[in-house]
């Protein structure tokens, strides 16, 4: 069944939704389809990619988003080459244990990865297991949880659940590291199961109480995971209706074992590269839950499937979501190969409410039209000032006009195609199109041709992904 815009989520059969896409004479492999794949598995593209990505076709597109081995020996190197300058930009960074310069090397990290899908899952697990650096204060500590999130962003959910729960971050910032057998600490337990990996609604308080019990002992020694026997509670435990549990790791198998676990991974999956709104059921997401299952709970599989899908590249979901500041930035600065200054990058990223090693709470960022306010719009016009007109920001090496030109661009109305083009996922009416064309009256060089570009970040319809 074909699947247009005004196909409403209800309609649309599951099965049909997360099978692999074709291109067809009514729905070819074009510019579209490739920038929405940059747009939603990566941070946006410029020219050379967009270029490559129309030659590879769809799958081997989301082979090179994915960086998978089909790409064998030249990957390996380009990847081997990227850790090395990035290992010693952290080197760096660590050594003068500054937070912010952290997040300019993740920066750095998502503009120029090899594995651009990586970088975006691994933003992904910073906003679903979140944590922050003004609680942990520790840079090194918060460096160690995103190394390792990158690590485990496309593997087995379930070692990851393993692995954070014994994080030093996460162990101070929910206050784990302090929980003891006489006095036991229920922060981690609870968002353990309710933000985690089950949901609300699929635990209970006992089950809280009893699965705090599971974590005692569990401290930090060296900036390091310790399990102090003296501190646990040995007692027998009831979870989820199992007992006889004694351990912290047998209660995540507990919790993960449950059904509602993949159900509620691979609905937060679906929003993240899909939709905002509404809420896939549990019906619809069945097909993704049965791959999540098949493969041993891979990350990678589902991510695969769902980019692939007649969902995704029937352009159904386009305009479904709204661009996060750190995407919205990212692009801008792909799409029109700069290179900016990631320091102050990451700082102007705060006023327009996404500072990276700064979730608001453990909640992470709300997303969706949370991003989009009056006072976010003026942030993200501010920041396409400050951007473009920082003349330390090159584009492919040079100035903004010899870009332009290098484009092929030698009109308003060029520069207008170009704009909507590769920077609005949703079709701008004529009648504004018009107005911001009449805008660029009398500018008669390149650098005047900014005008369109900060009044469309304005508009609330240039911040749809």
């Amino acid at each position: 069944m074909p699947i247009d815009a005004k196909t409403t989520l209800a309609e649309i059969d599951p099965a049909f939704a997360w099978q692999k896409w074709s291109p067809a004479d009514q729905e070819p492999w074009d510019e579209q389809r490739v920038r929405l794949l940059y747009r939603r598995g990566a941070f946006g593209a410029g020219p050379k990619e967009i270029a490559r990505g129309l030659k590879e076709g769809p799958e081997q597109c989301i082979a090179t988003l994915l960086g998978e081995e089909s790409q064998s020996t030249e990957l390996a190197r380009q990847v081997e080459v990227f850790e090395k300058e990035s290992g010693a930009i952290a080197a760096a960074v660590r050594a003068g244990g500054d937070i912010d310069r952290l997040a300019a090397w993740w920066l750095h990290r998502m503009l120029h990865s090899p594995q651009p899908t990586l970088e975006k899952m691994t933003l992904f697990w910073h906003g679903h297991f979140a944590t922050g650096a003004d609680k942990v204060v520790d840079s090194e500590l918060m460096y160690e949880q995103n190394r390792w999130l990158r690590q485990h962003a496309l593997g087995d959910f379930r070692a990851m659940v393993h692995g954070i729960s014994k994080d030093a971050a996460m162990l101070l910032y929910l206050d784990s590291a302090t929980n003891r057998k006489a006095h036991p600490n229920e922060n981690y337990a609870r968002e353990l199961m309710e933000l985690f990996c089950l949901g609300e609604g699929n635990y209970t308080e006992k089950d809280v109480q009893e699965l705090a019990r599971c974590f005692t002992g569990w401290e930090i020694r060296r900036k390091l995971f310790r399990f102090n026997e003296y501190q646990h509670d040995e007692g027998v435990k009831t979870l989820l209706g199992r007992s006889e549990i004694e351990s912290g790791e047998s209660a995540i198998d507990v919790v993960l074992a449950q059904e509602a676990m993949p159900y509620f991974v691979v609905g937060k999956l679906v929003k993240f590269f899909v939709m905002d709104e509404p809420q896939a059921s549990r019906q619809f997401l069945e097909p993704l839950v049965k791959t999540f299952i098949a493969s041993d709970y891979s990350i990678r599989h589902v991510v695969h499937q769902i980019l692939l899908s007649n969902l995704m590249l029937s352009l159904w979901s386009v305009g479904r979501k709204v661009r996060s500041p750190v995407e919205y930035a990212l692009e801008i600065v792909r799409s029109m190969e700069a290179t900016a200054n990631l320091d102050r990058l990451a700082k102007m990223l705060r006023p327009l409410g996404q500072a990276l090693f700064y979730p608001p709470n453990v909640k992470g960022w709300d997303g969706g039209r949370a991003w989009i306010n009056s006072s976010t719009l003026i942030g993200r016009s501010n920041f396409v000032v400050d951007l473009l007109g920082d003349t330390n920001t090159r584009f492919a090496g040079g100035s903004l006009e010899n870009w332009i030109r290098a484009q092929g661009i030698d009109s308003k109305e060029a520069w207008m195609e170009w704009l909507t083009k590769s920077l609005v996922a949703v079709p701008i009416p004529d009648i504004e199109r018009d107005a911001l064309q009449k805008g660029m009256a009398g500018r008669t060089n390149a650098n005047g041709w900014t005008a369109p570009l900060i009044s469309l970040s304005q508009n609330p319809r240039i911040h749809l992904s």
